[in-house]
Formats: C-alpha cells, structure tokens, sequence
C-alpha cells in the first residue's frame, strides 16, 4: 500500500464507509448490489474489491456459475432481465471514459426499476467506482 488514506483522513473514510453501509437501506436487492458492484470491480480491475464483492456475494448465497460468467454477462442465460439491465446501467456508469450514448441502457432500467431503484443504483455503482479507484489508486 502507498499511504493507508483511511490513517491519513480516518473521519472522511468512515463517512464513505457509512455511505457504503447505507446502500443497504435502498430497495436494491442485497445480491443484485453484489453483482453490480463486482462487476464495476471486474471493469475496474481492482483485486482487492473483487475478492471482497465475490466473497459477499457467495455469502448471500449466489451460485458460483453466475460468479464466473458475470463478465459475459450479456451472453449467459444465467442473468434475468432485471439484473441484465442494471448491469448494462453498472457498464455504462464506469465506462464514461469511454463516450457512448447510454439512451439504451437508461431506457431499458426505466421498463424495469422504480426511479427510487434507479437512483439507489446510481449510488451503488458511483461508490463502488470510489472505493475501486481508492484502492487501485493506493494499492490496496
């Protein structure tokens, strides 16, 4: 590890933790979050947060196929819609370096989440993009 940001700004790290913590409280499917936020982590490339996401995923009881064909996501008959379209959401969030139009994706989450859902995953995927490039960032 470079510096351990969470010595450095200790009160700043447990506010974004507490944050983290808070997603809980969303109408998010606990393992629905899981998976978006390992998938953000697989996109992200950060060891640390995929281990840590697939741990919790596995504790909640998701099955370990669906683990290893999450990055084919698209592909696998594995994935319902429902989580098909927050995970197109969850892509399209992380890859804004790379400039598409997210019409589709936005479009296709409006048929199948509440705004309320669509807002919580917008925090689910933006925290998880935080703590990833943390991490990466500080080589966690």
């Amino acid at each position: 590890m470079r510096i351990d940001y969470s010595q450095i700004e200790p009160e700043l790290t447990s506010r974004f933790r507490h944050l983290t913590r808070d997603l809980a409280q969303t109408s998010i499917n606990p393992n629905l979050r899981a998976l978006v936020e390992l998938r953000v982590s697989q996109i992200n490339h950060c060891a640390y947060c995929i281990q840590l996401h697939q741990a919790e995923a596995r504790h909640l009881g998701e099955d370990q196929a669906r683990l290893e064909q999450l990055p084919d996501w698209r592909s696998s008959p594995l994935f319902t819609p429902h989580e098909q379209a927050a995970l197109a959401w969850a892509e399209a969030l992380t890859h804004k370096a790379t400039v598409h139009d997210d019409a589709q994706e936005y479009n296709q989450l409006t048929t199948l989440f509440s705004e309320q859902e669509i807002v919580a995953l917008g925090f689910v995927i933006s925290l998880a993009n935080f703590w990833n490039r943390m991490a990466g960032g500080f080589r966690k």
